[in-house]
């Protein structure tokens, strides 16, 4: 029998949900982006990314379900990024998903953001630890070899900020259109 996660991601300016099935099937996925809201400045606003994902994540929520066929007693646990990333945005879809989750008497489960990234790939593909990774994350680039759940080892990372700005800092510069990361 399958069992079904609400998946929550809300560290950076995108809102993202999915529902995944316990047999590695993405049964819904949705995202809302702010890259317009954010082209006037050239880069993310911390503070209009949070408010966005304050507007959009309990539409974007219902709206999976819908597209899922889905209702919410179906679900079995809900999860969601609780960090490393923008605190505002974090905030919001980790307080939103603990508060669905308690709603429904269901497990919550925090999400690291990064680990989230060398993880994913043994969702989608079958790779066995241990494996090398490169993560380009916001201001987290780092080379690492991964041998299970909690488990790496940092093997090289940049000392800078985010590389997505300083192509969008670039793309300014040449007058290419946002983002330029």
């Amino acid at each position: 029998m399958v069992k079904y996660v609400l998946g929550i991601e809300t560290s950076c300016d995108e809102t993202s949900v999915a529902i995944v099935g316990t047999d590695k099937k993405v049964y819904a996925h949705m995202t809302f982006s702010q890259i317009e809201g954010h082209k006037l400045y050239g880069g993310v606003v911390p503070e209009l990314a949070a408010r966005a994902h304050l507007d959009k994540i309990s539409p974007l929520v219902d709206a999976v379900m819908r597209d899922a066929a889905l209702s919410y007693d179906d679900l079995s646990a809900i999860a969601a990024t609780s960090g490393p990333g923008l605190i505002g945005g974090v905030v919001v879809g980790a307080m939103f998903a603990k508060g669905l989750a308690a709603s429904l008497n269901i497990p919550f489960y925090p999400v690291n953001h990064l680990e989230g990234h060398a993880l994913t790939v043994r969702l989608t593909h079958q790779v066995d630890f241990p494996f090398l990774l490169l993560l380009v994350s916001g201001g987290h680039c780092q080379f690492l070899e991964v041998y299970g759940l909690g488990q790496y080892r940092l093997l090289g990372q940049t000392m800078d900020d985010a590389l997505g700005e300083a192509f969008d800092k670039v793309a300014s510069m040449l007058d290419l259109d946002y983002p330029g990361g």
